[in-house]
């Protein structure tokens, strides 16, 4: 059993020995703000927050805690939809907001060095006024961290064509628990060179060192996309069209799915959004094709419409202006916090392999139908990747917390049996490591409760997260 040590007033002194008395925070607001990100209603109090704006500074805050054994928890924009950034065992949460800076972009090379309080679409719209393309999107971009990306290797709506975060990183600088500071790759686009320590740290939650800066590899700018928005008569259908688009031989730069009530919820969550939507329409796919040439672009598009013909789809939408283009993307990234709006909720990140959609689909609703739930679906289709979203409405909290988690356990067995696995892109983080158990056998649960016993020896890096451990506080 691990056992942690409170955080004491000696500690606070020290911690304003290293950043100025300011960026150490113990006010209420300050440890509420700090005690939730996005997932559920979910609250874990920090003791208290430190805002470092070095690796140096990182560095003394981390080697402290680790011979003290202070549990410490890095925080990112607070977008997490997995509980990745609740300080679960209270301690020290090292909030990143001020490692803000865009050190260079470097368009000899087509590369960026970042640090990761730098917010996504901040970084993306840099890029591209220099011609280039970072292509990872999550629908939080305009609040989210790169961090928080690192993280948890976002993915995005564009991953379809171009990757998830993990494709376009290159070199890490981190801070170990220990305190020290290592750089993982290089900036090169070929590295055989001993174990891959970059490419294990992206994805690992914050449980194995802090990234203090980060080298991505960038693409040339598409100059230009057409999206349009095909409706179909049954959900399904448009599942089984997903597949098939593919199998067409083309590849959209996004290809999403969202069933009825998600845009329903959605365009009355977000009235400035001008969509009309049929009255049997099901679900929607929204498909973008992008590239340098227009000519192109529209071949595929017309490939694109000759397939879904064949599966009961209505009249598409072609989005004609700049305008309904960012209203259909509106439309699309505004789904969650339309959820959010209406019920308390949990959301499930599963991803299958894209021709088992329609399987996954149907075996979602049977299991709400069985357990008395709702579920609004959505998510990066082309990826296989399904949000599934199941509202607690007027649920009793007896129903909520002893039925549906044998519903969300159902379904990841579900899940599994396509081919799948249990997160796309948001994480195990707290709240589905109940169920790492139906991925995984536990020798592969060891290897990986090895690594991180070999990184962090004494535990004391995001506590309580990806794997279920017996800790206590002192």
């Amino acid at each position: 059993m691990i056992s942690f040590q409170r955080i004491t007033n000696e500690a606070i002194a020290y911690f304003k020995t290293i950043v100025e008395e300011k960026y150490v925070l113990q006010d209420e607001e300050s440890i509420n703000t700090y005690a939730h990100d996005e997932t559920e209603d979910l609250k874990y109090f920090p003791e208290v927050v430190v805002r470092p704006d070095t690796a140096h500074q990182i560095s003394y805050l981390l080697k402290y805690c680790n011979e003290n054994h202070i549990p410490v928890t890095t925080r990112g924009g607070g977008t997490g939809l997995s509980g990745g950034a609740l300080p679960v065992y209270g301690g020290l949460v090292i909030a990143m907001d001020r490692f803000n800076k865009i050190i260079e972009i470097d368009k000899q090379n087509l590369q960026a060095t970042v640090e990761p309080g730098v917010i996504t679409q901040v970084f993306q719209e840099a890029v591209i006024a220099e011609g280039l393309f970072y292509p990872p999107d999550p629908s939080s971009r305009g609040t989210c961290f790169i961090g928080g990306n690192l993280a948890h290797c976002s993915g995005g709506p564009r991953a379809v064509k171009y990757g998830v975060t993990r494709d376009y990183v290159l070199d890490l600088e981190m801070v170990l628990p220990s305190g020290d500071i290592i750089q993982t790759g290089a900036k090169v686009l070929k590295n055989s060179t001993g174990y891959n320590i970059t490419q294990l740290m992206v994805g690992s939650e914050g449980t194995l060192g802090i990234i203090t800066k980060v080298v991505f590899k960038l693409l040339p700018y598409p100059r230009l996309n057409k999206v349009i928005l095909i409706p179909f008569a049954s959900a399904q259908k448009a599942c089984e069209a997903v597949s098939a688009i593919f199998r067409a031989g083309i590849i959209p730069s996004a290809l999403e799915f969202m069933e009825r009530d998600a845009i329903d919820w959605t365009l009355k969550f977000r009235s400035d959004i001008n969509i009309q939507i049929g009255e049997n329409d099901k679900a929607h796919l929204l498909v973008e094709v992008d590239g340098n040439d227009e000519e192109y672009i529209m071949q595929e598009l017309e490939k694109v419409l000759a397939v879904v013909e064949n599966f009961e789809c209505g009249e598409v939408l072609f989005a004609e202006s700049d305008a309904q283009k960012t209203d259909l993307w509106r439309l699309r990234r505004s789904v969650a916090e339309a959820v959010k709006s209406n019920s308390v909720y949990k959301e499930e990140d599963t991803v299958v392999p894209r021709a088992s959609l329609p399987q996954l689909l149907a075996g979602v609703k049977e299991i709400g139908n069985k357990y008395g739930f709702k579920s609004v679906c959505y998510g990066h289709a082309g990826d296989g990747n399904l949000h599934v979203n199941i509202i607690k409405g007027d649920l009793s909290e007896e129903v909520w917390k002893r039925d549906v988690s044998k519903g969300i356990r159902e379904i990841f067995e579900l899940v599994v049996s396509l081919g799948g696995t249990l997160s796309g892109e948001h994480g195990i983080g707290l709240v589905q490591q109940p169920y790492m158990d139906i991925a995984f056998s536990e020798v592969q649960l060891n290897l990986m409760r090895g690594i991180k016993h070999a990184f962090d020896p004494n535990g004391i890096l995001n506590p309580g997260k990806i794997f279920t451990k017996q800790e206590k506080v002192n």
